[in-house]
C-alpha cells in the first residue's frame, strides 16, 4: 500500500481511498500502523455519535433522519453501521445500507457497513480505528450504528464521545434499559415511534429508573455532571430529530467546557489502546498454534496429565 497516496485520498474524502484504509484496518495488515501514524494529527475535530438499541427501534431509520438534519446544516456525515456476522457461514447481510438508499449519491455522505466479525459488545473491533479514519478525512459529524443485539451493546460508549439509547414503546425497553449498563452509557434517551400507545408510560419508566440510579450514588452529585435528556422522536417522518440534535449539540459542548466531560476523552483513548494492545495480543495467541509443541501439549491437557495452565507457561517462556 502506498500510504502516501492513500492518506491524501483519505484527506480528500474520495471514497475509493476511504474504502481500502477501512478495509486495511479490517483485515489488519502490516501497513495499519503506518496508516494510522499518517493520519492521527488530522484526527480530532469530528463528533462521533454512537446510536444504541434493541433490534427494532429504529436505528437505522434514527440514522438516516439525521443524516438528512445534518447535511441541511451543510455538514459532511459519515456513518459506520454495523451488522452481525453468522457463527456458521462467517458471513454478514451489511443491510443497513438498504435504509439509508436515499442518501448513496450525496457527496458530503459516506456510508460504510462493518461485520461484527464474531466481536462482541454491539460493533466490530476496528470501528474506534474505522471512525478516526473518517475523523481525519475532515467529516463533521460520525454515526455510528451498533448491531441491535440487545442488552450488551455498550462498547459504544467508548467508541463514541456522544452515546444515544434508543427505546420503543411496547418492547419492554423501559425496564430492560434498567438490568445493564444501558443507564450508565446512555448520554441522550430517544423513544422513537413515539406516535404508537405506551410512548409516554415508557418515558415515564425509564425517568423512574435514572433517577434510582441517581439516588443510589455513593458520591455527591457533581454539578458538573451531565443530565440525561430523554426525548421523544418518530425517525420516520422526522419529528423531534432536530431537538435531537440540539441535545447532542448540548451534550458536545459539555464534553468540551467541563472537567467531567473532558475526561471523558482520556477515558475512550484509554479504551482505544486497550482494544489495540488486545487485538495485538489475540493475535500472538493465534500465532502459537504454529509452534510444533502446541498440539502435543494440547493433547496432553485433553488426557489429564498436564493441566491448561503449565502448557500455557511452556508456550509463553520461551518466546518472551
Amino acid at each position: 500500500m502506498d500510504i502516501a497516496a492513500v492518506v491524501d485520498g483519505v484527506r480528500k474524502r474520495q471514497p475509493r481511498a476511504l474504502a481500502r484504509a477501512i478495509s486495511a484496518v479490517e483485515d489488519g495488515t502490516d501497513a495499519v500502523r503506518d496508516l494510522m501514524q499518517a493520519v492521527a494529527p488530522h484526527a480530532g475535530h469530528a463528533h462521533v455519535i454512537g446510536l444504541t438499541g434493541s433490534p427494532g427501534v429504529g436505528k437505522s431509520t434514527t440514522t438516516s433522519a439525521l443524516i438528512s438534519h445534518y447535511r441541511g446544516l451543510d455538514l459532511n456525515v459519515a456513518v459506520l453501521a454495523c451488522d452481525p456476522t453468522s457463527p456458521f457461514s462467517g458471513g454478514a447481510i451489511l443491510g443497513d445500507r438498504v435504509r439509508m438508499q436515499d442518501h448513496f449519491l450525496d457527496p458530503g455522505v459516506y456510508i460504510r457497513s462493518m461485520a461484527s466479525r464474531g466481536h462482541l459488545g454491539g460493533l466490530s473491533a476496528t470501528t474506534p480505528q474505522a471512525a478516526r479514519l473518517l475523523d481525519a478525512a475532515g467529516f463533521d459529524i460520525i454515526l455510528i450504528e451498533t448491531v441491535g443485539v440487545g442488552q450488551s451493546e455498550v462498547e459504544v460508549a467508548a467508541a463514541a464521545d456522544t452515546t444515544v439509547v434508543l427505546l420503543a414503546p411496547g418492547m419492554g425497553d423501559g425496564i430492560q434499559a434498567t438490568k445493564a449498563g444501558i443507564l450508565e452509557v446512555g448520554d441522550v434517551f430517544v423513544v422513537n415511534k413515539a406516535d404508537r400507545d405506551g410512548a409516554h408510560e415508557t418515558v415515564r419508566e425509564l425517568r423512574h429508573a435514572l433517577s434510582l440510579a441517581a439516588d443510589v450514588r455513593t458520591r455527591p452529585a457533581d454539578p458538573d455532571e451531565w443530565t440525561q435528556p430523554i426525548l421523544l422522536t418518530v425517525a420516520s417522518t422526522g419529528q423531534g430529530i432536530a431537538e435531537l440534535a440540539d441535545a447532542l449539540a448540548t451534550h458536545r459542548q459539555w464534553l468540551t467546557t467541563t472537567e467531567p466531560g473532558r475526561a471523558r476523552a482520556s477515558l475512550r483513548a484509554a479504551a482505544e489502546l486497550e482494544a489495540v494492545v488486545l487485538a495485538t495480543l489475540r493475535a500472538r495467541a493465534r500465532a502459537l498454534r504454529a509452534d510444533p509443541r502446541f498440539a502435543g501439549l494440547a493433547a496432553e491437557v485433553a488426557g489429564g496429565s498436564r493441566d491448561a495452565y503449565s502448557a500455557a507457561e511452556v508456550l509463553l517462556s520461551e518466546r518472551d
